[in-house]
């Protein structure tokens, strides 16, 4: 059931503005340099460091906050950082660490196209469009928008594309419940696709034991989302869609915002900075396919 109104702009070009800048702002968390600065900040452990960064904005929570804004995590895992971690850095501390590294990760990836007027006119966009992102409902979102916009345009670009990505991060959660794929299921089924994350780093990253992964496949199965081969069947190929429409449905409004035109030209922008990105190493050997 359609429950927003329909969108003003091309079949999915929210999608595709949005993904490059989601990947873009991921790649400071995969960074050597996101690691020394929360290591400097005082906490060293990758997972711990992972949850302070991108929990920093919500306040000094516990697990049960992190566990449910970010939802596909185990609890477990979760609980094994938060909120301890926070006797160790701050949320102050946790968020200035993350923009420290931030700065660095873009400046290493990007060189001289970091200070370019192209930075400029795409930060400019990516914010303009976050000025239509809503709060409600929007947990990780709403807490990223009460913090300040930073002056230089590579920062402020990372900064928009954090909001634009827990804006449609926090929409995307509230459709694979509607589609009534739990956590687990959830990575599973997007781990089918092509553009899955491989399962070893999925559950190294996650939390998750082998065992917990074998039944999440077998419910897909018994429901008739997955064959004998662990691929999508036309009907889980079929639900996938239906959630990442239901994503761009809720998700339109900043990109409505901003127009055909500046989406189009952000696009463009963002593949251009996610490119270069990539190909200076930005993200690690086995971060995708089926294995």
């Amino acid at each position: 059931m359609t429950t927003t109104a329909p969108s003003p702009l091309p079949p999915r070009a929210v999608r595709r503005c949005a993904h490059p800048l989601n990947l873009f702002h991921a790649s400071v968390y995969f960074s050597p340099e996101y690691a020394e600065e929360l290591a400097a900040a005082g906490v060293k452990d990758p997972h711990a460091a992972y949850f302070a960064g991108r929990a920093a904005a919500l306040g000094a929570v516990g697990a049960g906050a992190v566990t449910g804004t970010f939802y596909n995590f185990s609890h477990d895992l979760v609980a094994r950082h938060l909120p301890a971690v926070w006797e160790s850095a701050s949320p102050a501390d946790a968020l200035a660490a993350r923009l420290r590294a931030a700065d660095r990760t873009v400046r290493r990836l990007l060189g001289d196209a970091a200070d370019s007027a192209a930075m400029a006119e795409a930060a400019e966009l990516a914010l303009r469009a976050s000025k239509a992102c809503t709060r409600h409902a929007r947990p990780l979102y709403a807490a990223h928008a009460d913090l300040p916009v930073p002056d230089a345009p590579h920062l402020a670009y990372w900064h928009a594309a954090t909001l634009l990505r827990e804006h449609r991060g926090d929409a995307h959660f509230a459709a694979l419940l509607t589609s009534g794929l739990d956590p687990l299921e959830s990575l599973v089924a997007h781990g089918a696709t092509s553009a899955g994350a491989s399962t070893t780093w999925v559950l190294a990253s996650r939390g998750w034991a082998r065992a917990d992964w074998d039944s999440a496949v077998e419910r897909l199965r018994g429901r008739g989302l997955l064959d004998g081969e662990g691929a999508l069947t036309e009907a889980g190929a079929a639900l996938r869609e239906e959630v990442e429409d239901l994503t761009d449905r809720m998700d339109t409004a900043p990109y409505a915002h901003l127009g055909e035109a500046g989406v189009a030209r952000l696009t463009e922008l963002a593949r251009g900075f996610l490119a270069t990105a990539a190909e200076a190493g930005a993200f690690p050997a086995g971060l995708t396919g089926r294995r």
